[in-house]
């Protein structure tokens, strides 16, 4: 190290060069822009609302559900009978119908950008508990569920890496295994939705006589339950994840005996 003698003007300090970081030590205040430091954020908020919104998901998708249970009964009874079937109570199923699809596409649209929020957040107090804990960067925390096939799998794998990241080892400090089947349950209905609702849409699509109206309303039926499971579903998976980061937050690594 080398000082400057009494007098002397001071030397200039190195200035990076591109590519290369910015000096940790021996630079004023505001003369590089600090590092990024993670921080614990509690995820509890989200995991609130997210509550909410799931719950209205669940009771849009049950009205969904009747709205086709509705349709299926018309459609018997217009194979049947013709005559039994007013055009009112017709233009009432396409109501419903219509209105059922909106706020279905209503609801996942908040709940969708409502749920990748809170997924990254926890994901992110995740790699704070544990920096080894996850085979991909965050950012897949919410580029997983656009990617086609792959978002069938990838936000699965983060979801399991971030319920053992979050989950406390035993009191004196050894591996402690904990249930995945919150996790593993949501998923697996999840799925089942999502392609119980493709098939719907491309039977319903195609439906031009009563007969194929009915069975697309069957199909819609089942695909409109297993919206409705998985949204119950996922808030308990949403708030035992919420419950395990907040318990490691404020006991520490290792769980109170």
């Amino acid at each position: 190290m080398s000082f400057s003698a009494p007098g002397s003007p001071p030397q200039p300090q190195p200035q990076p060069q591109p590519g290369e970081p910015y000096p940790a030590q021996g630079r004023y205040p505001g003369q590089y822009p600090p590092p990024l430091v993670d921080v614990l954020r509690s995820p509890q908020g989200l995991a609130t609302a997210l509550t909410i919104v799931l719950s209205i998901a669940a009771a849009v998708n049950l009205y969904a559900a009747g709205a086709n249970v509705y349709a299926r009964s018309l459609m018997t009874d217009l194979i049947a009978d013709p005559g039994t079937v007013s055009e009112a109570s017709l233009n009432l199923s396409d109501v419903m119908t219509r209105t059922a699809g909106s706020l279905q596409l209503l609801t996942l649209i908040g709940t969708a950008a409502l749920f990748v929020t809170w997924f990254y957040r926890v994901r992110v107090n995740g790699e704070i508990f544990r920096r080894d804990g996850f085979t991909q960067t965050r950012g897949w925390a919410i580029g997983g569920w656009f990617i086609p096939f792959g978002n069938l799998f990838f936000p699965y794998r983060t979801a399991l890496e971030i319920w053992a990241a979050s989950t406390q080892q035993a009191p004196d400090g050894s591996y402690r295994q904990v249930s995945t089947a919150p996790v593993s349950a949501w998923w697996a209905l999840w799925v089942l939705a999502v392609i119980g609702d493709r098939v719907f849409s491309v039977v319903y699509a195609r439906a031009e006589t009563p007969e194929a109206l009915r069975s697309a309303s069957s199909v819609g039926v089942v695909s409109d339950l297993l919206m409705v499971a998985a949204a119950v579903l996922a808030v308990v998976f949403v708030r035992r994840l919420t419950a395990l980061q907040n318990t490691k937050a404020a006991q520490g690594p290792n769980a109170v005996v």
